[in-house]
């Protein structure tokens, strides 16, 4: 029985036996325990019930790409690429990159596990199996890099919108390329997704965004150790149940199928209105950080670029690069 199986029988949420898991693969006990500290080890958070067998603390839905696609609208499923689904890959945004040209616009890659996902700023993405998911979008645009000014904030708000179709709030954006949850006084809280947009191509154009998505549905509290900042997820911002995976990500590829249209021709524009709403970072104190020091203010939204406004003693800052820390002051 291979580790996706062993998932998959489990993510009822039934305990199961040791005995019926071995029988039903024909293979030994002891093979099954190692299957079971595999996924263990990737953060699956399955548990041991003596000799009733082995469960886990909830049910979950294996990702299935016919699934997903049937409940696409239409119209997105049309203007999709394709979709592919991995079990185990390194990045999803890899796999788009290392298909270089022949790509087609709007393919999408998916995977239940990632063995080097990336975040921003060259940070690891936990990625353990069935509790999450991750998914890069490959857009080719006409223009050049400079027409993509704001493109990871859009992204913010495409995700904003993918979660309000699914009657999730609690949810606001952290500039440059963050989703969070609310805290209670409406500020920044965990992180509950983030963004990550790499760019190929000519600076005048023709070039291509690979934008990588990893959104946080449910985290274990070794996750949330192995995070190392504050961290959220969908099924806190649902009052303990996330919704089905499959749903979520059909909803998060319709809206960046949708999104991703109006940007090629309205660049950040439209989506300036959606993102001051969601701003998180607006008239908070903050203390930015980078190569060249500190930086207090309190931020003042962005601009028509997409870029960070600050207002400091000294006036008012426009903060370009994303190489840059920002933390409430």
């Amino acid at each position: 029985m291979s580790a996706p199986q062993l998932l998959a029988t489990l993510a009822t949420g039934e305990i199961v036996s040791g005995t019926r898991l071995a029988e039903a693969a024909g293979i030994s006990r002891a093979a099954i325990w190692k299957q079971v500290e595999a996924l263990r080890s990737r953060g699956v958070p399955i548990e041991s019930h003596g000799p009733a067998g082995y469960g886990l603390p909830w049910p979950l839905q294996m990702l299935d790409a016919a699934t997903i696609e049937a409940a696409l609208p239409a119209a997105a499923r049309r203007r999709l690429g394709v979709l592919d689904l991995y079990w185990e890959i390194d990045s999803t945004s890899t796999e788009l990159q290392r298909r270089g040209p022949k790509a087609p616009d709007l393919s999408v890659v998916m995977a239940e596990t990632q063995s080097a996902g990336r975040g921003r700023r060259g940070r690891t993405w936990l990625s353990p199996p069935g509790l999450n998911l991750y998914l890069s979008c490959l857009k080719r645009f006409d223009a050049g890099f400079a027409a993509l000014g704001g493109l990871s904030l859009a992204v913010g708000v495409i995700v904003q919108r993918a979660l309000e179709s699914l009657g999730v709030g609690g949810a606001g954006l952290k500039w440059p390329n963050d989703v969070l949850a609310r805290s209670g006084d409406g500020l920044p809280g965990g992180k509950l997704a983030g963004i990550l947009v790499e760019l190929s191509g000519e600076y005048q154009g023709p070039c291509a965004a690979v934008i990588g998505i990893g959104l946080n549905l449910r985290l274990t509290p070794a996750l949330h150790e192995q995070a190392g900042q504050p961290a959220c997820d969908l099924a806190t911002l649902c009052g303990g149940v996330p919704p089905d995976r499959n749903a979520v990500a059909a909803a998060l590829i319709a809206a960046l199928v949708d999104g991703l249209a109006v940007f090629e021709q309205q660049g950040f524009a439209g989506f300036a209105d959606d993102y001051a709403r969601h701003d998180l970072l607006r008239d908070v104190p903050l203390r930015l950080s980078g190569a060249l020091g500190d930086l207090d203010g309190v931020g003042a939204g962005v601009d028509a670029r997409g870029a960070l406004l600050l207002q400091a003693a000294d006036g008012l800052h426009r903060i370009d690069s994303a190489d840059v820390t920002v933390r409430r002051a």
